[in-house]
């Protein structure tokens, strides 16, 4: 199975962001599905195996773990039809709704390998809050591990100005409550996409992002359940 993109993938993702319009896309699609879409299965499908040994609750069936092409339009003032990249998402569970997970994009000029909770509703971001009180001693040794901080770019969580309500000021934890992001990233050249070597790089990510989804995800498995019940 195919484990990375040609360089012809990547220069139809870049052509679609200066044609994006259904003639050009239409015209274009036997590349689109040829050199896109089927080394994405064939890698998701790769990318399944390994989570099975380290992260099984976030294995999902390509198909669904891959995000559509097609935009939706109808509340953005860009109508372009089309994404200019192709990705997949690994959440807890299948549902990207309720769980922490991993992430992949390629486009034409990057690649970016994510994961964690990037835009929790305020439900979620309260659990995420609540279980930081408790356990924040846990979740800084988390963040300081050589692995992450080795491989992905510092990111601030896009903070607060000052402490969230109901939440102590003096809290030793305080600048980590005042997060509304939890989500770590790394963006790289296009051109790993294209390497043998494109795999491995993917999964030694996911593999150091697991303590902070598995941290993330305590609180909001318990979310799920209690809407459940």
């Amino acid at each position: 199975m195919t484990t990375h993109f040609s360089g012809e993938a990547l220069q139809f993702l870049r052509e679609l962001e200066g044609h994006n319009d259904r003639g050009w896309f239409e015209e274009h699609k036997p590349v689109y599905l040829s050199e896109v879409r089927e080394p994405m299965l064939d890698l998701v499908n790769r990318v399944n195996e390994s989570l099975a040994g380290f992260a099984p609750g976030h294995v999902r069936p390509p198909q669904k773990a891959i995000m559509r092409i097609y935009r939706d339009v109808r509340f953005s003032k860009d109508k372009s039809p089309y994404k200019t990249n192709v990705a997949a998402s690994w959440p807890l569970g299948g549902s990207e709704k309720t769980g922490a997970g991993y992430f992949l994009s390629v486009s034409g000029h990057e690649v970016l390998v994510a994961g964690g909770s990037y835009a929790p509703s305020p439900e979620q971001l309260t659990a995420i809050r609540d279980h930081i009180v408790a356990h924040h001693g846990e979740l800084r040794a988390l963040l300081a591990d050589p692995r992450l901080t080795g491989m992905f770019d510092p990111a601030d969580g896009n903070p607060l100005v000052r402490p969230p309500r109901g939440y102590p000021v003096d809290h030793p934890a305080v600048d980590l409550l005042r997060r509304r992001q939890w989500a770590a990233r790394a963006t790289l050249p296009a051109s790993v996409a294209e390497t043998d070597a494109f795999l491995t790089l993917v999964i030694e990510r996911f593999e150091a992002l697991t303590p902070l989804i598995d941290f993330l995800n305590v609180p909001l498995a318990t979310l799920r359940l209690e809407r459940r019940h």
